[in-house]
């Protein structure tokens, strides 16, 4: 009688269905190890299948009985149950931060980039959604930025996406490069009081160059308590303006 199998399955619930299956036994009288994870891989692309290792405790009668009859032997000790793995029960922080770190990982690899390392920073579920707050180290990195930051606008939406839809739920993740997204808020809050005491002097308004919404509320956020300007947005995405305009 077979006592053990390796067998592969897109997940580890089927994995270890198909063992008992074929050792034609029951969960409480096997030992299960998990022998590879397996991936998803990027996009549908690179996936590998979860492989596990089902070994039986308990062994076949026969032996047992001759154990029993051979002079002198000495008598089998009861084997404790192994319970199974409790799947569902893991939770979905420490799968978050692991799934993030791979697909920003794969990124980074299709794009040729080494020597770069990805640090998950935080998790946490606000308001019943899940935010992940990521951080790619490394040098020469401005690719990964762009003009604007659009391009790690992009990245953080596509991994956001791509990490969501393997759990099924809504995740937004927070992505920054070497530091990139502190010193621009920093830049912003200097431009804001910069631009403020410009308006202040002049008595003009003073237009801002395009950005982002989040960039746009760094502005606003800066000079919302200012006694001597108010700021509002005006024009269209992506070429919407923050304007400073001195209270009268």
């Amino acid at each position: 009688m077979q006592n053990s199998v390796e067998v592969s399955a897109p997940t580890v619930e089927e994995a270890i269905q198909r063992g008992l299956e074929l050792l034609a036994t029951t969960p409480d009288q096997v030992e299960i190890e998990v022998l590879d994870s397996g991936s998803k891989g990027f996009l549908g692309f690179g996936s590998r299948q979860v492989r596990v290792r089902i070994k039986r405790l308990i062994a076949s009668s026969e032996p047992l009985a001759a154990s029993r009859e051979a002079p002198g032997a000495p008598s089998p000790q009861p084997v404790a149950e192994v319970p199974l793995p409790d799947l569902a029960a893991s939770p979905a922080e420490p799968l978050l931060a692991v799934r993030t770190r791979q697909v920003l990982q794969e990124i980074l690899r299709l794009l040729h980039i080494e020597n770069a390392q990805v640090e998950i920073r935080n998790v946490e579920e606000q308001q019943g959604h899940h935010i992940v707050q990521a951080e790619i180290h490394g040098q020469d990195l401005d690719i990964l930025i762009g003009r604007r930051a659009e391009t790690l606008q992009a990245l953080q939406y596509l991994v956001s996406l791509i990490v969501g839809k393997e759990i099924e739920d809504w995740v937004h993740v927070v992505l920054d490069v070497e530091g990139y997204r502190q010193r621009r808020e920093q830049q912003l809050r200097r431009l804001a009081a910069r631009m403020a005491e410009q308006a202040i002097r002049t008595g003009r308004r003073q237009v801002l160059e395009p950005m982002p919404a989040a960039e746009r509320r760094i502005i606003h956020l800066a000079l919302r308590d200012h006694p001597d300007v108010t700021t509002q947005s005006i024009g269209e995405e992506p070429n919407r303006k923050v304007v400073i305009i001195p209270r009268r």
